[in-house]
């Protein structure tokens, strides 16, 4: 079974307080609803206390063109993922120049060639020049996990191949200074930017590093008629989000039917699943989590607590959950467990792992 090996994460050099996102989006959206202070109060409910921002806080006091975002994207999406690979390798025996295939996510911004190309042709980093690439763009917060499933398709084809999966987003860029929707408002409290990378190794190379996971199984699914659950509209502007308030709801109704499927075909129960790497897009999602799959706060510790501290980083969410749970909770590693993220399409990402 492939194995997840080590991961590294980093975040730009920009802390901003929840407190000052709050004082910021009231100054922004104050003279367009009359119910301003009672919306406020969604920047307590996220229990957020901080993100990490590429660009300080009053950049976003005035205009800028998509052009102008899309650089700072590229730009940081470079570095930040330097930064995530250097961390994830520096953990194990393995270099640049030992990886076969590089798997690159992102949502966030865009770039041909892709931001894998360039991280080929920084000097500092030594992959080699035969290296394999995917790019996968658009797959939003499902993206992370989506990433680790195909690593896991990979290896399983290529036993004796390791695959290094990055994730990363500039999320803060998408705000618009003067989209008044209560999806900005939400999106202005939740969105932050961060990187993260995995290295994941097929079954027939030896490892001995005790941080490791086996890969069992993953399931994607798509829903049809739910192109506008989540996503992005493209304007000459920028990325204007796209946020449905049912996403909690739909947990329950369409998610659910999906994961109990996934797991008879493992022949499996909820309790067999002793620990949950999850995508926490907020509060509400959690406790949907929560509710659905009748698990505790416990087991959704670590997605609170990379909530509280990065907010909502789109795909490499889920990645500094998993970082989380492997540097923090390592009592929680027995048995089965599983990673779990949603996105665009409307999508969700499940994986089966296991202690090794």
């Amino acid at each position: 079974m492939p194995k997840i090996i080590s991961v590294g994460t980093a975040v730009p050099p920009y802390k901003i307080a929840q407190n000052d996102a709050r004082e910021f989006a009231f100054r922004m959206f104050s003279h367009h609803f009359k119910d301003i202070h009672r919306l406020m109060k969604i920047f307590e409910n996220t229990q957020i206390d901080q993100r990490y921002f590429c660009v300080p806080v009053d950049w976003f006091d005035h205009e800028h063109s998509f052009e102008e975002k899309n650089a700072i994207y590229t730009k940081n999406a470079i570095e930040l993922s330097k930064n995530a690979i250097y961390t994830c390798l520096s953990k194990t025996s393995y270099s640049t120049k030992d990886i076969d295939h590089i798997i690159f996510v992102s949502s966030t911004g865009i770039s041909a060639p892709s931001i894998d190309a360039y991280l080929f042709n920084d000097p500092e980093l030594d992959f080699s020049p035969h290296i394999k690439r995917t790019p996968i763009w658009g797959l939003g917060c499902a993206g992370g996990a989506a990433g680790i499933s195909r690593a896991f398709d990979y290896t399983t084809a290529f036993p004796n191949e390791k695959v290094l999966v990055i994730a990363v987003e500039i999320g803060e860029l998408a705000f618009l200074k003067d989209d008044f929707s209560k999806s900005n408002l939400v999106a202005t409290s939740l969105f932050g930017d961060g990187a993260a990378a995995v290295l994941v190794i097929g079954d027939h190379i030896k490892e001995t590093n005790d941080s490791k996971l086996a890969i069992i199984d993953s399931q994607s699914t798509i829903w049809k008629n739910s192109l506008d659950v989540m996503g992005w509209d493209v304007q000459n502007r920028g990325l204007k989000v796209i946020f449905s308030k049912d996403i909690p709801s739909i947990i329950a109704k369409d998610l659910k039917p999906s994961f109990d499927q996934f797991l008879e075909k493992h022949q499996l129960n909820y309790s067999d699943i002793q620990f949950y790497i999850l995508h926490p897009g907020g509060t509400k999602v959690i406790e949907a989590y929560e509710k659905t799959f009748a698990i505790d706060e416990s087991k959704t510790a670590s997605a609170r607590n990379v909530l509280k501290n990065y907010g909502n980083m789109s795909s490499p969410t889920v990645l500094f959950t998993l970082k989380e749970v492997l540097d923090y909770h390592q009592d929680s590693i027995r048995g089965f467990g599983i990673m779990l993220a949603l996105g665009p399409g409307f999508s969700s990402e499940i994986i089966l792992l296991q202690d090794k």
